[in-house]
């Protein structure tokens, strides 16, 4: 039996400082004994329950099921360990595979050298059983592999979600710099907007937030695109099983008023790439979008106000970024009187340009970006 089987303890990939978050979505899913670790979190799960976290997780970047856990001092030990192990179970010489490795404080210094010896004990274990091997594709394979190795102990896992889980489907058009959909989503949850009141991204590019917040209204799963999942790869893959999580799942979907969820954006380009990508997902035609500068918005009251600043980019003046947040924290401040709004920084430097109190700064990664969302709760007439 693999890792996973006796334990039915798994981990979850998540971005740095959402660990907390996370851990509150899996038990929300379904999952128990949670315990967050550094950009990961420990849970365990019976299979229903790993496939509805797949299926649903917003926060997640990869649900990893452990395979083989041993003491691992050199890449002679990791290939002749590896080596030895069943991945008949897994795959035929007619599928491809990849490895995503990292190492940390061991003997073995070097990832990328670290997964080529996993690869080459894969190849070796079928072209010694059957004089044949499955093939390595780096961009679509048909199952992730996973190596880990810290402090010379090394886990093998398989990727259960079949790549990374940020890539929703519906990004079928994008302005430069999109905001991670991960990142949207925790914006939305860490928002704690429920649909009570409408949500408004003023400065929405291609939509990802929009989208987001969307999908959380209305239910959608945030893997609901998606064609093929990792765990279908699995030994003890039940068929009936999921077919039934993913019918419970949509048969939750709802519809949203027309007008709950607007976005705007000057950038005419902005806006029909937008409009694309919503129309991917279940609704998307309720999401209201049109080609407007927020300084041409008149007035907003009652909202939850959600956006992330171009920062320079798609601006004309990209020198100017102080002032350009000083007059959007003029605009929240006179014309969204009763509304919340929560900004992504991508530069932190710039808050202290918004004019307003915050209410509270948390840390947020984008991509490789160390940003800050922040929180206003806004006044009758000015807030700080």
């Amino acid at each position: 039996m693999f890792s996973y089987q006796k334990t039915n303890r798994y981990f979850a990939q998540i971005a740095r400082g959402l660990e907390e978050l996370g851990s509150g979505e899996l038990a929300e899913l379904g999952a128990t004994d949670v315990s967050p670790a550094y950009r990961g979190i420990y849970f365990q799960a019976d299979r229903e329950t790993l496939y509805r976290i797949n299926y649903h997780s917003r926060l997640c970047t990869r649900i990893l099921a452990p395979l083989l856990l041993f003491d691992c001092h050199s890449t002679k030990y990791l290939y002749k360990t590896a080596v030895k192990m069943d991945w008949s179970q897994f795959l035929t010489t007619q599928n491809t595979f990849a490895i995503a490795a990292t190492t940390a404080n061991s003997n073995i210094k070097h990832s990328q050298y670290a997964g080529l010896t996993l690869k080459d004990a894969i190849a070796d274990h079928f072209r010694e059983k059957y004089d044949l091997r499955p093939s390595v594709d780096t961009n679509n394979p048909d199952i992730w592999f996973n190596l880990r190795i810290d402090r010379n102990k090394a886990t093998i896992s398989l990727d259960t979600s079949g790549g990374s889980l940020h890539r929703r489907g519906y990004r079928k058009e994008t302005v430069e710099a999109p905001m991670q959909e991960t990142v949207a989503a925790a914006m939305i949850r860490f928002s704690e907007w429920n649909g009570q009141q409408p949500l408004l991204d003023p400065m929405c590019g291609s939509g990802t937030i929009l989208c987001e917040a969307l999908m959380h209204y209305c239910n959608i799963p945030a893997a609901y695109l998606r064609t093929r999942f990792g765990f279908e790869m699995m030994p003890d893959f039940d068929e009936e099983l999921w077919k039934k999580v993913k019918k419970d799942s949509n048969n939750k979907i709802r519809r949203p008023s027309k007008g709950l969820i607007t976005g705007s954006d000057k950038d005419l380009q902005a806006i029909t790439a937008a409009k694309i990508n919503c129309s991917m997902l279940p609704h998307g035609e309720k999401i209201t979008l049109q080609t407007k500068p927020y300084q041409d918005i008149e007035r907003v009251e009652n909202t939850c106000i959600i956006t992330n600043p171009p920062y320079g980019i798609r601006m004309e003046h990209h020198q100017n970024m102080a002032g350009f947040i000083e007059k959007y924290g003029n605009f929240l401040k006179n014309r969204c009187p009763e509304s919340t709004a929560y900004v992504y920084f991508g530069n932190p430097e710039l808050i202290k340009d918004m004019g307003l109190k915050t209410t509270w700064k948390k840390p947020l990664m984008n991509g490789g970006l160390s940003g800050i969302l922040t929180k206003y709760r806004l006044g009758k007439k000015h807030d700080g």
